[in-house]
């Protein structure tokens, strides 16, 4: 079968671009396929903008610079790829293959499948308190366009680091900067909150938003209420950033044999899921003290990879390309 692929990966975010540059490295026939027009995962539909720290001997990069260059690097070996398809099926077939099919009809095959689907789709959790459907156009769940709040007052919602970068990303740009957050202890990484503490970002914690005003369709101020005393604050507010995480949807993956939780797909250390022949990995995927983070991801998807070459060629080495590596090692 001409269009018999031996892995087809589902999702191409970072972590499965860089899958599929490995997966060429390993000499698989790849394919790769996204439910977005185009690749890039969460990063280019809501951080293209966003400063990247936290992958190795990369200082800093802008989302959108990282995903140009995984997807340079993906094409390396010349893989299939195929956006603007929903996977909503899959079966195999009576030869032990995979045939995977699109909401829109178009079959695929492939001898393995690794699902690097991050949380699915996309689908965040909205800011609902009064006034919120009124001013709408002022709420702003990802930024595509740092230039657009210079000289406005923004505040930022959420605690995590995802809310802690926006708004250290915007105190050089915006007139003002808040941030609030409903618990107490920030769940971003230490650093990066004591930079923020010693920054001009107005911080509010044991506060969360309840309630936005303004004339007509015109944002004026949005009220935040303090859990600790019951006090109720205004702050002139021009723009609203929301960062309260996305809801996991794995949708009709769910249905696809494997053993699941509320955190995603179960996998073992070979990034195994319970269906021989298909494999995890990205933040799609849960084992015991996962990171959700995209240099871990990177770590996952070369061993998901070799664990698809053991599945095909029980004779294959079971990791290959490294990139330090000598040849031979003597005792001393």
């Amino acid at each position: 079968m001409s269009n018999l692929y031996d892995v087809t990966i589902i999702g191409a975010g970072p972590v499965g671009l860089f899958t599929t540059f490995y997966s060429g490295l390993r000499s698989l026939k790849t394919k790769i396929i996204d439910a977005e027009p185009a690749v890039g995962g969460k990063i280019r539909y809501f951080y293209p903008e966003k400063i990247i720290r936290d992958i190795g001997g990369i200082p800093a990069i802008e989302g959108q610079e990282l995903v140009k260059n995984l997807h340079d690097q993906a094409k390396t070996f010349q893989p299939t790829i195929v956006c603007d398809e929903r996977i909503t099926e899959l079966n195999r077939l009576t030869d032990g293959t995979f045939q995977l099919t699109a909401e829109n009809g178009n079959k695929h095959h492939s001898k393995t499948i690794i699902i690097a689907a991050g949380s699915g789709t996309y689908e965040v959790h909205p800011l609902e308190v009064s006034g919120s459907e009124t001013f709408a156009s002022s709420l702003f769940y990802d930024i595509k366009n740092l230039a657009s709040f210079q000289h406005k007052t923004v505040v930022v919602s959420g605690g995590g680091n995802a809310a802690i970068d926006w708004a250290q990303a915007l105190e050089p740009i915006a007139k003002e900067v808040h941030l609030v957050y409903r618990g107490e202890n920030f769940k971003g990484h230490e650093e990066r909150v004591k930079e923020m503490h010693d920054s001009s970002i107005c911080v509010h914690v044991n506060h969360e938003i309840t309630a936005l005003q303004g004339d007509s369709a015109h944002l004026k101020n949005c009220v935040i209420h303090c859990n600790k005393n019951g006090n109720t604050t205004k702050i002139d507010t021009d723009a609203i950033v929301v960062n309260h995480g996305v809801k996991v949807n794995l949708g009709s993956m769910l249905d696809w044999g494997f053993d699941t939780s509320e955190y995603g797909i179960l996998v073992n250390q070979q990034m195994e899921t319970s269906v021989p022949g298909i494999y995890a990995c990205g933040d799609i995927c849960t084992y015991p003290r996962k990171m959700r983070i995209i240099a871990a991801g990177l770590h996952e998807g070369p061993i998901a990879i070799n664990s698809a070459k053991s599945f095909l060629d029980p004779d294959a080495e079971e990791v290959a390309m490294v990139s330090t590596h000598h040849e031979s090692f003597t005792e001393a």
